[in-house]
């Protein structure tokens, strides 16, 4: 696609000069805009809201609400709260390495410090589960010597268009307000331009002309597919069961305010009879609560009706639970809807196999992402593409739950059995990259005072051991 943007022509490859055309840069951020409206951004202030637990009440006759008014709280189960939490907390970097290596690579582990990633990688993930995606932008530090600037940001700021053919961004645009103004940077692939809303048009600012052939934008997208390449939230398929389990628990509060209380009943009695010893009216609370029930006519007949059971709104809300926890593959005791506790390590990650597998399988997308991420940093740090970091690999940790002393046992049965080196079973024993430096110093210092200490690890080496044996 070719356009005039800021000065310049672009192909979204090669930027030659051409006339001012800020009129330009006015329509290519209304087309970004539009994101900004129609179903997919209703779609996602809806599951922001169930997120928080703001969504109104479904499934609820206006008339009663009317009637009910302010005496009744809705009650909520977050269960889609629960659901995004449970897989955000699985989804933790660890590091980046090249092919080839064992270990993270110490300056790209230093980039991500230096930006917060730790937090943000987190915030990111969380907004991908509930809004389809987030973004990812890359800068330039603010001093030469300062490193890349990595920001994570929300969909309700960002907007992205995809080229249809190969379905990677070709166009970003972020919109925000500060102070009174609209402002937002368009990402093209030749420059970033700084724009201003003025006077009923977009006037570009500033440029920065990075000519990286692509806009420094990445997208960490939740169950991406081959025609919906923005993703789906995670609470597409849950939303509804939240909906019917909400309205049944609100239903549970209503009842137990109305009829789990046993209610009375009185015939020959007027409003002006329920009154204290000093003749003075008393309070409806009373009245209802029976503090007051005495009267020497005996005509009156008084009684009580049965009071509700709330069994069955138990009983639907836990096949409501069975539900939900079927729909975001979560174990049985994450809704606790069994009162039987796992017996046994075993049975604890049986019974997490869907939702470890669940989590694997975005360890792919969003693992992609981040190692796009990365390589956008290595260019604004290097100025030149790095050929290596085609074959970059995020590093994850371990998903599933194993308890330390099966996890220590297997890693350490693999290293004495040569098949995997030391600095490979610290990792999967789950120790971060500055952790396995540290101990590979350790190692060093070790080794250098002590020459018997190296020389008999080295002899536990199964094939060292067969050399000297021999």
């Amino acid at each position: 696609m070719i356009y005039d943007v800021g000065g310049y022509r672009y192909d979204d490859q090669i930027a030659v000069p051409a006339p001012s055309a800020d009129k330009t840069v006015t329509g290519l951020v209304r087309d970004l805009e539009s994101s900004f409206s129609g179903k997919q951004f209703d779609d996602m202030l809806r599951a922001d809201a169930y997120y928080e637990g703001e969504q109104p009440l479904k499934y609820m006759a206006p008339a009663l609400k009317a009637e009910i008014g302010d005496r009744i709280t809705e009650l909520v189960l977050n269960w889609c709260r629960l659901g995004a939490d449970a897989y955000e907390n699985r989804l933790d970097v660890e590091g980046f390495r090249y092919a080839g290596s064992s270990s993270g690579d110490e300056n790209l582990a230093q980039i991500w410090q230096a930006n917060d990633c730790d937090e943000q990688s987190q915030q990111g993930h969380l907004e991908s589960l509930i809004l389809r995606r987030a973004y990812v932008i890359v800068g330039s530090g603010d001093a030469a010597d300062d490193a890349p600037i990595i920001s994570v940001e929300s969909p309700f700021q960002v907007a992205a268009q995809r080229d249809p053919r190969t379905r990677r961004i070709v166009r970003a645009l972020k919109r925000w307000d500060e102070n009174g103004y609209r402002l937002g940077s368009l990402y093209l692939p030749m420059a970033t331009l700084g724009v201003v809303w003025e006077k009923g048009q977009w006037r570009v600012t500033s440029r920065d002309d990075h000519e990286l052939g692509r806009p420094p934008v990445a997208a960490l997208v939740n169950r991406p597919r081959l025609l919906r390449p923005d993703g789906v939230s995670e609470f597409h398929d849950i939303i509804p069961i939240a909906d019917a389990a909400n309205k049944m628990a609100t239903d549970m509060m209503v009842s137990g305010e109305f009829h789990a209380m046993p209610r009375r009943w009185a015939f020959g009695l007027k409003e002006e009879d329920f009154v204290d010893e000093s003749g003075n009216p008393i309070s409806v609370w009373k009245q209802m609560a029976g503090n007051l029930w005495a009267n020497e006519d005996k005509d009156i007949k008084v009684g009580q009706f049965p009071e509700a059971d709330l069994a069955v709104f138990h009983s639907t809300i836990k096949v409501l639970a069975q539900l939900a926890s079927q729909q975001l593959a979560l174990p049985p005791h994450y809704l606790a809807f069994t009162s039987d506790n796992p017996t046994s390590a075993d049975a604890i990650r049986s019974s997490e196999t869907q939702l470890v597998k669940r989590v694997e399988r975005k360890h792919t997308f969003l693992g992609g992402a981040w190692e796009d991420v990365m390589r956008l940093v290595l260019r604004f740090q290097t100025g030149a593409w790095d050929e290596g970091a085609k074959q970059l690999e995020t590093v994850w940790r371990d998903p599933s739950t194993p308890t330390i002393a099966q996890k220590a046992d297997a890693a350490v049965k693999l290293n004495q059995a040569g098949i995997v080196p030391i600095e490979q079973t610290r990792e999967d024993m789950g120790y971060t990259s500055e952790q396995r430096r540290r101990m590979a110093e350790m190692d060093a210092e070790a080794a250098t005072a002590d020459p018997l200490l190296n020389a008999t690890r080295a002899l536990q080496v199964p094939g060292n051991a067969a050399a000297s044996n021999g």
